[in-house]
């Protein structure tokens, strides 16, 4: 038996059906479907594992620790205290104090006229922020920190820039008015 085709140039092209190849697909699928139900019927069928006494029942005990004993608990509960406020008391600014303090004010001196340079960290090795005259008054942020031989202040300037400076130009001073 073979199947007719048309080709291209319109002349019927006959070709054999491959019988042989169908008939091993067909075999190589019944080999398969029998091995595979061979495989299932054996592994659910097998028999249950024996057990030591196939009479008496596995028992399994759980244990848990003992739970303590609860204690009475008391129907009202303990009042929470309220907190009472305590004002932090403001510096007075406008007495200089005896050393240089934060949050405190300070005039820069002994420069001999050179000024402060203020930088941007407590090292020599900072930016330079601003260079500062004589005479003019600072607000202390914070310090002292001590790095490279000096005694650094952390300081904001009238202008708003804030920077260190060497503890050496600076002197204890009011609030300016």
């Amino acid at each position: 038996m073979s199947r007719n085709h048309i080709s291209p140039n319109g002349e019927p092209n006959k070709q054999p059906i491959p019988w042989l190849w169908l008939g091993l697909g067909i075999m190589v699928t019944i080999i398969g479907c029998v091995a595979a139900w061979m495989l299932v019927s054996s592994w659910l069928l097998r028999p249950p594992q024996e057990t030591a006494n196939p009479q008496e029942p596995l028992l399994i005990v759980l244990t848990a620790p003992p739970s303590p004993t609860p204690a009475p608990t008391s129907s009202a509960a303990a009042p929470t205290p309220i907190p009472t406020f305590t004002p932090i008391p403001t510096p007075d600014t406008a007495v200089a104090p005896e050393a240089i303090t934060p949050g405190y004010y300070a005039a820069v001196a002994n420069t001999d006229g050179l000024g402060l340079t203020v930088r941007g960290g407590p090292s020599t090795r900072n930016v330079v922020v601003s260079v500062v005259e004589e005479g003019t008054t600072v607000f202390i942020l914070g310090g002292p920190q001590e790095a490279e031989n000096f005694t650094w202040w952390q300081l904001r300037l009238e202008n708003g820039l804030e920077g260190w400076a060497v503890a050496d130009y600076l002197q204890p001073a009011a609030e300016p008015d």
